[in-house]
C-alpha cells in the first residue's frame, strides 16, 4: 500500500480506556489499555476491540487524499443494519455501540474472533475478477459456467468463490473450494460456504425489494472463543465489500454503475488525472467534485437499502 501526497493516515484518536493497535486502509483498531477505564472495559465485555471506520478511501492499492466525508459512518451504520437483518442466520461480532463520543457513529466494540484466513465471496452476477477468470477458461475458481456470459450477466445460481487473504497492499487471490478445504479442513470449509451463500441469498432478496442488485459480496468469519460458534466479523454488505447496482440501470454486456468509489477509480484512470497507474508516482489529490459525487453514492446506497436517511 502506498499513500498519495498528504494522505497520511489520520492520527490515532485519544480515547479513554483504549490504545491504538493497528491501522489498515480504512479501519483503525484499538484494544483496552491498562488504565482503570481499560480494565473496566475488559470486565464488562471480555476480550474486545474497538473497530473505527475512517473516511479514508483507497483505489489500486493506494490510500488517496482527501478522504470521503462521512464514509466511515456509512460503512459502520450500514454494517450494523445488515447485522440486524442477518441475526437469525449467523451470529456477529458486535458487542456494543456505546463508544467514545469522538468516534460515535463510526465505531463498534467487537468480540475478538479467531479469524479464518479466507475471504468468503459469493457471486450472483459475473463481473470483476470473476469475469476475468471466466474469459480465460469459462469458469470461476474451478466452477464451470455456461457459455456466452458477459459483464453483468446473472448466474444460473449464486456461487461461492473464496480467496486467500493477502498482506496489506497485495491482492487477494481467488482459489478453488478444494484449496480452502485443505487449508482449514473440509468441515469448516463447508460451513463457510453454506453460511456465505445463505447470507448472500438473504441480502440479495432484501436489496432486490429496494431496487438494488447485489452482484457479489465478500464476507469474513471467525470462531468466537467464548461460544465456539462460527461468527460473522469485520464489515458486512457495504459498498466497500460488495457490488451494488441500481436494478433499473442493469445492462448486461457493459460495465454497471455501482454504489461505491467508482467515481474515484474512473477519474484516476482518466486523462484528467494525469496519473500513470503503471508508474511509481502516487496518485494526485482527488478533485472536489469526485469527492462529493462519491460521498453521494455511499449515502444513496445506505438510504436505498435501509429505507431511511442517515442524517
Amino acid at each position: 500500500m502506498t499513500l498519495a501526497p498528504d494522505a497520511v493516515p489520520a492520527q490515532p484518536f485519544d480515547l479513554p480506556g483504549w490504545a491504538h493497535t493497528y491501522s489498515g486502509k480504512v479501519r483503525d483498531l484499538y484494544a483496552p489499555d491498562d488504565s482503570e477505564a481499560g480494565r473496566a472495559l475488559v470486565a464488562e465485555h471480555g476480550d474486545v476491540v474497538l473497530v473505527v471506520a475512517s473516511d479514508r478511501v483507497s483505489a489500486f492499492d493506494h490510500v488517496l487524499s482527501p478522504g470521503i466525508p462521512d464514509k466511515g459512518v456509512v460503512l459502520t451504520q450500514l454494517s450494523l443494519w445488515w447485522f440486524e437483518q442477518l441475526a437469525d442466520l449467523v451470529p456477529n461480532h458486535v458487542v456494543s455501540t456505546d463508544v467514545p463520543a469522538a468516534v460515535a457513529g463510526r465505531a463498534m466494540i467487537c468480540r475478538r474472533l479467531e479469524m479464518f484466513p479466507v475471504e468468503c465471496v459469493a457471486r450472483g452476477y459475473l463481473t470483476g475478477s470473476g469475469l476475468a477468470e471466466y474469459r480465460v477458461d469459462g469458469s470461476v475458481t474451478g466452477i464451470a459456467l455456461p457459455e456466452g456470459l458477459v459483464d453483468g450477466s446473472r448466474l444460473p445460481e449464486p456461487i461461492f468463490t473464496p480467496a486467500t487473504k493477502a498482506e496489506l497492499g497485495e491482492h487477494d487471490e481467488n482459489v478453488p473450494f478444494e484449496a480452502v478445504a485443505e487449508q482449514i479442513g473440509a468441515e469448516a470449509a463447508e460451513v463457510l460456504r453454506d453460511l456465505t451463500l445463505a447470507v448472500y441469498a438473504r441480502a440479495e432478496g432484501i436489496a432486490r425489494e429496494r431496487g438494488v442488485i447485489l452482484a457479489d459480496t465478500k464476507l469474513e468469519f471467525g470462531v468466537d472463543p467464548v461460544t465456539g460458534a462460527v461468527t460473522l466479523g469485520d464489515e458486512v454488505l457495504t459498498p466497500d465489500s460488495s457490488r451494488f447496482w441500481a436494478a433499473d440501470g442493469w445492462r448486461p454486456g457493459t460495465s454497471q454503475p455501482s454504489f461505491d468509489k467508482q467515481f474515484v477509480r474512473d477519474w484516476l484512470v482518466s486523462e484528467a488525472s494525469g496519473w500513470d497507474r503503471a508508474g511509481d508516482a502516487p496518485p494526485p489529490a482527488l478533485p472536489a467534485d469526485v469527492v462529493e459525487r462519491t460521498r453521494a453514492r455511499y449515502l444513496e446506497a445506505y438510504e436505498r437499502l435501509t429505507g431511511r436517511p442517515l442524517f
